[in-house]
């Protein structure tokens, strides 16, 4: 069973928890539009909290950790914190999970793409989103 959520407007913590509790169950999962996903907090704090992330890994000397840049990878990343990454069980969940920037055609016709009410919190402070965190940080798929 393939579960299709659209990102857009959900709050980055809140729909990672959901999709983590689905992938541990057993679920596929895949989560369309990964740019659109809100980052609560102020811009400034945010961009430099995933750039202090994304520098802590040098890529040259090929020691981790390594940070991904692009919008989807920074969702997946952030799911992996929440699932036992270091259990068999934990990678095998992690390896149901599919992400992708926008809408792919294969997913245009023929899926029923739900809306997670959980993940939909209304915003009334400051907030960015995860496109223009991987923007921010050099990624040239946004």
């Amino acid at each position: 069973m393939v579960t299709v959520i659209d990102g857009k407007n959900a709050v980055l913590g809140r729909l990672g928890t959901v999709v983590a509790q689905k992938i541990m169950a057993g679920e596929d999962v895949v989560v369309l539009n990964c740019e659109s996903i809100i980052v609560t907090g102020e811009k400034e704090m945010v961009f430099a909290d995933y750039k202090a992330r994304f520098d802590r890994g040098e890529c040259k000397s090929r020691k981790g950790p390594f940070y991904p840049r692009r919008a989807d990878l920074l969702f997946k990343r952030s799911v992996r914190g929440m699932i036992p990454w270091t259990t068999t069980s934990g990678r095998n969940a992690f390896r149901r999970l599919h992400a992708y920037v926008g809408t792919p055609k294969q997913f245009t016709e023929g899926f029923d793409i739900t809306v997670e009410e959980q993940a939909m919190k209304k915003i009334t402070g400051k907030y960015t989103t995860l496109g223009a965190v991987a923007k921010f940080l050099g990624s040239k798929i946004w």
